[in-house]
């Protein structure tokens, strides 16, 4: 399946670096608008074809990709969303502009499969929706609250002026993927030098009566199965489980997240569960294609 690349930063040149061991997706065109862009001299050297002419490039190629990964900012792809769509290009969004439903791996995504616009939603959301979706798979999630705590030196221009974007998004991904009746979620930029690892707390409220094995053995399914294409993360802690009052019981579960350094730092588990998210729809996108 032929793909391209729009943006090339940071989220940009990882996912690169990432695509080159994934046969079944071909690289077409890395594109973004920064000449003296790493990225870009990275792919250049690679053989990978480049532009700077951003989404232009992408639209105005001769044999048209099948998707199109979209790693700039939530404003660059609401403006450009349309013209793909106008072009009829499927898009994986990796910022959190949020114009399609919103995609886990982990969780599932036959509903999207044939969306034009697939939203990864953010690095929280791919961090904690998965386990959310487990808890709410053992029993009814009244409410879902997430603190994302990630490396200040791993935010960059794009994820400081998306903050609000990031906050909003994630918490409808805790209800329209996870199951929560209610989500809420917070992002720390720290400054610890030297940097911390992603870490992510999320707390759910469920009924007191719950079936704690059940949660138990949900949760560790499903830290299974995130592992499958994000090495990386890992359930530091949990789930633990408080009593909230004689109606309510709190469950409680700590992650860290390890970046696999293709391009990255180790610390930036946050970007780097985003890329490894966005290289397994891809993979499954192309075996959809293979499979229709």
């Amino acid at each position: 399946m032929r793909v391209a690349i729009v943006g090339t930063g940071n989220i940009g040149t990882d996912l690169l670096e990432k695509l080159r061991r994934v046969p079944e997706l071909e690289l077409a065109l890395f594109a973004g608008i920064d000449p003296d862009s790493p990225g870009i001299a990275r792919a250049r050297a690679y053989g990978v074809p480049v532009s700077t002419e951003g989404a232009d490039a992408v639209l105005g190629l001769e044999e048209p990709v099948d998707l199109v990964f979209e790693a700039t900012s939530a404003a660059v792809h609401r403006a450009t969303a349309p013209r793909y769509a106008e072009a009829g290009l499927q898009v994986l969004d990796l910022t959190p502009a949020k114009l399609g439903p919103s995609v886990v791996p982990a969780v599932g995504m036959q509903h999207a499969l044939d969306a034009p616009n697939l939203s990864l939603t953010t690095c929280g959301g791919q961090a904690t929706v998965p386990i959310v979706a487990a808890i709410a798979s053992a029993a009814p999630v009244e409410y879902a609250e997430i603190v994302s705590t990630v490396a200040s030196a791993s935010a960059g221009p794009g994820t400081r002026q998306n903050i609000d974007e990031f906050t909003r998004t994630t918490a409808t991904a805790l209800e329209q993927v996870g199951g929560a009746a209610r989500g809420k979620a917070i992002i720390i930029l720290n400054p610890a030098d030297p940097p911390i690892l992603m870490r992510n707390t999320v707390l759910c409220l469920v009924p007191a009566g719950a079936d704690r094995d059940a949660i138990l053995g949900a949760v560790s399914e499903m830290v299974g199965r995130v592992q499958a294409y994000v090495p990386g993360y890992r359930a530091v802690a949990g789930p633990v489980f408080d009593e909230v009052d004689g109606e309510r019981l709190e469950v409680s579960v700590f992650l860290e997240v390890t970046g696999a350094g293709d391009f990255l730092p180790e610390y930036a588990g946050n970007l780097d569960i985003m890329t490894a998210a966005a290289v397994a729809v891809g993979r499954r996108l192309a075996g959809t294609r293979v499979t229709a």
